[in-house]
C-alpha cells in the first residue's frame, strides 16, 4: 500500500489532481489553523514575559533570578539572570540553589495527606490528639479540641501569623531550634479568632503539622519528606536548612534592598523547628520535577501515585475558606481562596493553584494552571521591599513579575 503526504507530488509517491490537492490543503489548514494560532499567541506571550522579567530584574536591583515554565511534563523555558553571589561574581545557572521558604508548606500538606491515605489520621481530627501540648494555649472561643488538622492546613485555626517574635540581635537564633522552645511559649499563646470562622495565615500552625508528621512517622520531618517526596520525584539536589559541603558552591546568597541600597542577608540559615514551615532549598530543575508531579501525567500515574494519588492531590486544591483579606499570601487578590496547603484563584477564565515564599531575602513563586497542564516557577535572591498586608504588595518588582506569568496560562487557554 502506498503512503502519501502533502509533498507527495514532489516526492513522486502519488500524483493527485490539482483541484483535489488544493481542497485537501484548505481542509488541513482550516483544521490546523486555530491550534497554530494558539501556539503563536503562546510564543508571543512567552517572549513578552521574558523581556519583562529581564527588564524588571535589572531595573529593580535584583541580584539574581530564575524562571522555568513546565508544560506537559517538560521544561519549555528556562531563564537564569544575574548573579548568585555578588562579591565573587558567580552567575546564576541551573545548579543555583534557592531558598523556597513557604513553598515548603505544600510538601507539609502532601505529607499530611499521605498519612491520611495510609489510615493514620483524618483531616477533621483535633490536633491535640497528636500534639497534646497544644491544650495549654489560651482559647477564649472554647475548647482547643475543636481545632482540626484541616483548619491548620487552610490557615483558619486562629493561631497568630509569626512563629518567633524575637530576632532583633545577631546572637538571637534565626528561628527556634527545638520544639521545647515553642512548647514553653504555648501557655502564652492566644487563639486570635474563632477557629474555622475566617482565614489568618499562620506559620506556627504549619509547625504544629510538622509535629504531627514526626510523631506519626517516627522520623524527623526532613527525613520523612526526603524519603517520601524528594527522592521518589528525583529531587536529589534538594535539602532542608544548612547546605551540605558538596553543594555549597551552588548556594545562592540573598539580599535586601533597604533605603535604596542592597545589603546582604544572613547566609545559609537554619530554620530549626520551623523547617516544616519554610526550610526547603532546591535548584530549579528539581522544582520542575515537583511541578510536573503536581500537574500530573497519565503515563506516569503509577509512579506519581506512590507519592500521592491524584484524587488526594486535587482534594488539596478545593477551596476551604476565602483568603481575600490577607494580601501577604497567595495571589494577593480579593478573589483568593485557601485550599489545603495551596492557594486557589481565577483570572480571565483560568484556574490558578500555587503558593509563594518569602524569607531571608529570598522570594519564590510556584503557580500552576492545571487545566492547561502548565506551571511556572520564579525565584529571586533579592527582596526589593518588605511584605505588608495591603494591596501595595502587588506593586513590588517580584510580584509584578510573578503576576505577569498569568498571560502565559491565558494564552494557552484561548
Amino acid at each position: 500500500m502506498r503512503r502519501w503526504s502533502l509533498a507527495g507530488e514532489l516526492l513522486g509517491e502519488i500524483v493527485m489532481p490539482r483541484r483535489a490537492a488544493a481542497l485537501l490543503l484548505i481542509a488541513i489548514s482550516a483544521a490546523a489553523g486555530p491550534a497554530d494560532a494558539g501556539e503563536r499567541e503562546f510564543e508571543r506571550a512567552l517572549g513578552e514575559f521574558r523581556k519583562f522579567h529581564r527588564a524588571e530584574t535589572q531595573r529593580s536591583g535584583i541580584a539574581g533570578s530564575s524562571f522555568y515554565l513546565v508544560r506537559d511534563g517538560r521544561i519549555v523555558a528556562a531563564d537564569h539572570l544575574g548573579e548568585q553571589d555578588l562579591e565573587a561574581h558567580v552567575p546564576v545557572d541551573s545548579r543555583t540553589l534557592y531558598h523556597w521558604a513557604s513553598i515548603t508548606k505544600t510538601m507539609t500538606g502532601i505529607a499530611i495527606l499521605q498519612l491520611r491515605d495510609r489510615g493514620l489520621l483524618a483531616l477533621d481530627d483535633p490536633v491535640v490528639r497528636y500534639v497534646p501540648e497544644l491544650a495549654r494555649v489560651h482559647n477564649p472561643f472554647g475548647d482547643t479540641d475543636a481545632i482540626t488538622l484541616r483548619q491548620l492546613m487552610s490557615h483558619s485555626a486562629g493561631f497568630r501569623g509569626g512563629t518567633w517574635p524575637w530576632r532583633e540581635h545577631e546572637w538571637q537564633p534565626f528561628e527556634p531550634r527545638s520544639w521545647a522552645q515553642l512548647e514553653a511559649m504555648l501557655p502564652y499563646t492566644r487563639v486570635e479568632f474563632r477557629p474555622g470562622s475566617r482565614f489568618g495565615y499562620s506559620n506556627p500552625g504549619i509547625v504544629y503539622l510538622g509535629q504531627v508528621i514526626e510523631r506519626l512517622s517516627g522520623e524527623d520531618f526532613e527525613v520523612y519528606v526526603d524519603k517520601n517526596i524528594l527522592k521518589p520525584l528525583g529531587m536529589h539536589s534538594s535539602y532542608f536548612d544548612k547546605t551540605p559541603p558538596h553543594l555549597l558552591r551552588h548556594r545562592s546568597h540573598s539580599y535586601y534592598i533597604r533605603d535604596g541600597k542592597r545589603v546582604a542577608a544572613p547566609f545559609d540559615v537554619d530554620t530549626g523547628v520551623t523547617v516544616s514551615n519554610g526550610g526547603l532549598n532546591a535548584p530549579m530543575p528539581d522544582m520542575a520535577r515537583y511541578v510536573a508531579f503536581l500537574l500530573g501525567d497519565p503515563k506516569r500515574a503509577a509512579e506519581y501515585d506512590l507519592v500521592l494519588k491524584r484524587s488526594s492531590l486535587e482534594e488539596m486544591w478545593r477551596p476551604q475558606i476565602a483568603a481575600s483579606e490577607d494580601f501577604t499570601q497567595g495571589r494577593m487578590a480579593e478573589t483568593t481562596q485557601s485550599g489545603l496547603a495551596f492557594f486557589i484563584d481565577r483570572g480571565r477564565g483560568v484556574r490558578f493553584v500555587g503558593h509563594n515564599g518569602d524569607q531571608n531575602g529570598f522570594r519564590a513563586y510556584l503557580s500552576l494552571c492545571p487545566d492547561q497542564r502548565a506551571g511556572t516557577l520564579l525565584a529571586f535572591n533579592t527582596e526589593t521591599r518588605g511584605v505588608s498586608n495591603d494591596r501595595s504588595n502587588r506593586g513590588s518588582a517580584e510580584s509584578r513579575i510573578a503576576l505577569a506569568t498569568d498571560a502565559l496560562c491565558e494564552a494557552l487557554a484561548r
